[in-house]
């Protein structure tokens, strides 16, 4: 995929390249109270009393794009709170504030209300506050009608509520919480595959909405339901599928020398992938390696409760799929 993902712009081995240079350089401005750097889903900053804050940061990336186009901009937003809450999520913490940075070609108040609306939206779902932000105009730098937008969020998390491989054990069980379509990743690719063929107000088979809708379907926001979830002791550890997807994500939330098993056709895989396999000459492998194929959030859980897990998730109005185990 790498190939694929060079020809559509992105260069995925400069990219990882990129992040150890940036850990490297992370590695020089550490204080007594950082328990967690760079490479985890989010940071953890202790703060006293066995307490600490947990804080991600992220973007929506070229979604962005299908966005302007379609003159779509009021649930972007939602992607964007998703992104960094379902990363704080991962540590265990509960997402209590959020920021956001929209850089605008010029502003348009109704068009920028729109836009900042979807983070409240997005904030909501999270159960987080929406703190603050910043609205910059760059006249001359980006066209009129282009936009970029980036978020924080901060959370906090007990030691005794602390999610990680540590608490990882030989024979956890993996469940998968269900995606809501594509996210908001891999649209490089996508765009490259879908948008030199069809127009966004298309119904293309087997999708059965135009593609404007399908891809700009929001994030899901697992964060209240996993943190649920976590204080009832239900959850050992969680990973966000997000770029890279399963592959590249689950290992984070595993400790060394243990591995996954996970059962590829445990879950339904949404119609949008089966699109841009076929249309995008893309592989299994490689597809798994992408995008979430229907797995957004992938939870570590004791084995005798999975059952609770699915359940409860469904519940939530989830679906939820047992999708493998760990061998440690």
């Amino acid at each position: 995929m790498t190939e694929a993902y060079r020809r559509a712009g992105v260069d995925l081995d400069a990219a990882a390249a990129a992040v150890e240079l940036i850990r490297e350089i992370g590695s020089g401005t550490t204080r007594p109270e950082l328990a967690e750097g760079v490479g985890g889903f989010a940071g953890l900053f202790e703060i006293g009393g066995g307490r600490y804050l947990a804080a991600a940061t992220d973007g929506v990336g070229t979604k962005l794009e299908i966005a302007r186009v379609s003159d779509r901009v009021d649930t972007v937003g939602i992607d964007l709170v998703a992104m960094c809450a379902d990363d704080v999520v991962c540590t265990g913490a509960e997402p209590l504030f959020f920021l956001d940075y929209l850089a605008v070609g010029r502003v348009e108040p109704q068009r920028v209300a729109a836009i900042v609306g979807g983070v409240a939206e997005g904030c909501r779902r999270a159960g987080c506050a929406l703190l603050g932000g910043e609205t910059a105009e760059h006249p001359g730098v980006m066209a009129d009608d282009q936009f970029d937008l980036a978020g924080f969020c901060v959370g906090v998390v007990t030691e005794d509520g602390r999610l990680g491989p540590e608490r990882v054990r030989d024979g956890d069980v993996l469940v998968g919480l269900a995606s809501t379509g594509l996210h908001a990743n891999g649209f490089s690719l996508v765009r490259k595959i879908l948008l030199e063929r069809h127009p966004l107000d298309e119904a293309v088979l087997p999708l059965e909405r135009p593609l404007a809708e399908e891809l700009l379907e929001p994030t899901a926001i697992y964060a209240p339901l996993v943190l649920a979830l976590a204080r009832d002791g239900l959850v050992h550890a969680a990973a966000h599928v997000t770029g890279g997807g399963i592959v590249e994500n689950l290992p984070r939330a595993l400790p060394q020398g243990s591995s996954a098993e996970v059962e590829w056709d445990a879950w339904p895989v949404p119609p949008v992938f089966e699109l841009l396999a076929r249309e995008g000459g893309i592989s299994p492998d490689d597809l798994r390696s992408t995008f979430n194929v229907g797995i957004g959030m992938v939870l570590v859980v004791p084995r005798e409760r999975a059952g609770d897990v699915v359940a409860r998730s469904v519940s939530w109005g989830r679906p939820a799929y047992r999708i493998g185990a760990v061998r440690t």
